[in-house]
């Protein structure tokens, strides 16, 4: 096992919004912060193409291009970066102890989590193929790319119903792909859903492939609980079957809620074991935006600045 030289003052785990953006002020409060990228960096927003709600950019903003501009910008500032994941964690000791997937040892006097969390798909080979070019993960991030057309949302919780009433605001038809009877959803999601006019919901229904072609997404093949196929025509395919934090290897040590997300004594960051705080999708199963996760980001260094202080 290889050890790392020193202690480190600030450990940044993760590298997305909340990552970077923590290191960048970690990095300008004099904490000499290292970042663990993990296996993803970049995080979710490299899934996706164009951002055009991220304050600043009037034109949009190339997701890539951020983060590789984040990035940039908190190594500029004197950040370290160290590639590969956190694979055990000791926040029982002082100073805390760290391993990482090579088998390095770090001991750090605070630490950021800033993991994320992953959307939930399907598994289907044509889902994956289509990442990024009509397969998405957040109505949020990527409705504004199909006004005045036809897509799909698979789910029947809260979350789907919120999905497809923001898109239909915006689509010219909104298909609720749901393989039960019934939606899962509160009655009161379920009547602002049933009471939209181009809403359809597809009931007992699964996905069997999502189809495309050279220009992406263009349509969903569908087969019903009695054997049935048929297909739909979509220009984008939205999963809203829910998302799962990336807290494993942190949750014997961290409180989390039943979710697997970390909590902390918001509006701070602190998580329950002192001087570790956690930051974005990681600990919020609400608002999940890049701009919201930057923002944390900021709040945890902040947070552990003072930390270290005392």
């Amino acid at each position: 096992m290889k050890q790392f030289m020193d202690t480190v003052k600030c450990l940044i785990i993760g590298g997305g919004p909340a990552g970077y953006t923590a290191a960048i002020y970690a990095a300008r409060a004099a904490l000499n912060p290292v970042l663990i990228e993990g296996p993803q960096p970049g995080g979710q927003l490299t899934t996706t193409t164009v951002i055009e709600n991220f304050p600043g950019f009037p034109n949009g903003v190339d997701a890539n291009v951020l983060m590789a501009d984040m990035r940039e910008q908190a190594v500029r500032l004197g950040t370290g970066i160290i590639g590969g994941s956190v694979t055990a964690v000791d926040f029982g000791t002082r100073p805390f102890k760290l391993t990482l997937s090579d088998g390095t040892s770090l001991a750090a006097d605070s630490v950021i989590i800033a993991t994320g969390a992953s959307a939930k798909y399907l598994g289907l080979p044509s889902e994956e193929k289509f990442k990024g070019a009509g397969v998405s993960a957040c109505a949020t991030c990527d409705g504004f790319f199909y006004r005045r057309k036809d897509v799909a949302v698979v789910g029947g919780g809260d979350t789907a119903c919120e999905e497809a009433l923001y898109l239909s605001s915006l689509c010219n038809k909104v298909y609720m792909i749901v393989r039960r009877d019934v939606l899962r959803a509160s009655e009161a999601m379920q009547k602002k859903v049933k009471d939209t006019h181009n809403i359809e919901i597809l009931w007992n229904c699964n996905t069997s492939e999502v189809l495309g072609d050279a220009f992406g997404v263009t349509g969903v093949r569908l087969q019903r609980k009695d054997g049935g196929i048929f297909d739909i025509k979509a220009d984008g395919f939205f999963l809203a079957i829910g998302h799962h934090p990336n807290s494993e290897v942190f949750s014997p040590w961290v409180k989390t809620d039943e979710n697997g997300y970390i909590l902390t004594d918001a509006p701070g960051t602190q998580t329950s074991v002192e001087g570790v705080f956690a930051a974005g999708d990681v600990q919020d199963p609400r608002y999940r935006q890049a701009v919201n996760a930057a923002a944390a980001g900021c709040r945890a260094a902040l947070d552990a600045e003072k930390y270290l202080k005392r």
